[in-house]
């Protein structure tokens, strides 16, 4: 579920009882030498005014500039994460941070560390996690226009689209979250794109995911950022993160339209004021046979994600509880075998006419289809069964 909200809150005060550290601002940084101390000197600025107990943990992703030294010196506790990458700085900050909630923040100076207390004044009303809208809000020169007209916006609505989040700003990197959800989040991505992955595994887990507008600065220093390649890495994971959009929905399409040019042949139906013949035959089966082995395929990565990865499907849930591998490799050799029937009539067709000539391409096709589309159903279910011995009791 995901609320916007517009007004601020007022983060209350450390009372006694109360945790240790309640907040744990992580900032992942990379040569930010020119931004990092004041950063870190604003996010504990705006935690004693608000009187948040809290910490800033540094994340160095391999700085060659002295970042990490100048973060010790402003107060950060440092991390330090060698592998590069956006996703393994943040997993390494995170890993260290000892606070009950954790504020995510980069050491870019595009955020304004005095919006903490109203990302945490939603986390202790009930969100599990707040992210920023920065949308609304960016001053002039902080975002290039590629971003914010065209790569942003659409990248945000692809993601809703395939997970309906509701997110308008779904790169915006200052969010924050529980810190009891890390387990249930399962990050793993280790680039931009982690940004995405956060969204998409709390909508998936059903986390309470709300919005905070902000506003957005321009950067100190030279950005880190590659257009393209992150936004690609970005779609890379939407897509490669919802099988049923990119494998079962168009294997559906393709099998259905494959099947009804192949019946539409078959049983002579005029279509556009004609009868289409043997060549159309062929491509309505090609592509029936591609349909279902894309559909297959999007069976098995959804099985894989649900055993492998944690995800959760009730609709394929409930279709494993109510299928086994029997049902499928019945349900294969039924096609093939009336495949085989067919090939059998053809062959009895040709004894009956002296082996001579025979002109039943038609139905030589529609057994050659059935046969392949038996055998694919058969070793489907098999991997499918497969993948289900990690099954999670």
């Amino acid at each position: 579920m995901l609320t916007n909200t517009g007004t601020a809150g007022t983060a209350a005060a450390g009372e006694e009882g109360e945790q240790e550290c309640l907040v744990s601002v992580v900032i992942p940084c990379l040569n930010e030498a020119q931004n990092i101390e004041q950063c870190v000197a604003s996010a504990f600025a705006a935690m004693a005014q608000a009187e948040i107990p809290g910490e800033v943990v540094v994340a160095d992703n391999g700085s060659a500039d002295g970042s990490a030294a100048l973060a010790e010196l402003a107060g950060a506790r440092v991390v330090h994460e060698p592998l590069r990458g956006y996703g393994n700085a943040y997993l390494a900050g995170f890993a260290a941070a000892r606070g009950v909630h954790i504020v995510m923040a980069d050491a870019d100076l595009t955020y304004d560390f005095d919006e903490i207390p109203r990302f945490l004044a939603e986390l202790e009303g009930g969100a599990d996690m707040c992210i920023g809208d920065r949308m609304q809000n960016i001053q002039p020169g902080a975002m290039p226009w590629h971003h914010r007209y065209i790569g942003n916006p659409l990248l945000s609505r692809f993601l809703n689209l395939l997970f309906h989040t509701g997110v308008n700003d779904a790169h915006c990197g200052m969010r924050a979250f529980r810190r009891e959800h890390l387990e249930r989040l399962d990050l793993r991505t280790s680039g931009m794109e982690f940004a995405s992955e956060m969204v998409v595994r709390a909508a998936k887990a059903g986390l309470d995911l709300r919005q905070v507008p902000i506003e957005y600065r321009p950067r100190g220093g030279e950005s880190k950022l590659a257009s393209f390649r992150d936004g690609w890495r970005h779609l890379r994971f939407l897509v490669l993160h919802s099988p049923r959009h990119l494998f079962i929905y168009p294997g559906v399409a393709m099998a259905a339209l494959g099947g009804l040019i192949a019946a539409a042949v078959l049983a002579h139906v005029s279509v556009l004021g004609r009868r289409w013949e043997v060549h159309t035959l062929i491509g309505g089966s090609l592509l029936l046979i591609v349909g279902t082995q894309v559909l297959t395929l999007g069976l098995c990565a959804q099985a894989y994600g649900i055993y492998y990865m944690g995800e959760r499907d009730r609709r394929f849930e409930r279709m494993r509880e109510r299928l086994r591998l029997e049902h499928g490799l019945l349900l294969g050799a039924a096609i093939a075998a009336l495949g085989l029937a067919i090939v059998l009539v053809i062959v009895l067709e040709w004894v009956a006419r002296g082996f001579g000539s025979l002109s039943e391409e038609r139905l030589a096709i529609l057994a050659a289809t059935l046969l392949v589309l038996g055998i694919q159903v058969i070793f489907a279910s098999f991997l499918l069964s497969i993948l289900g011995l990690r099954r999670r009791r």
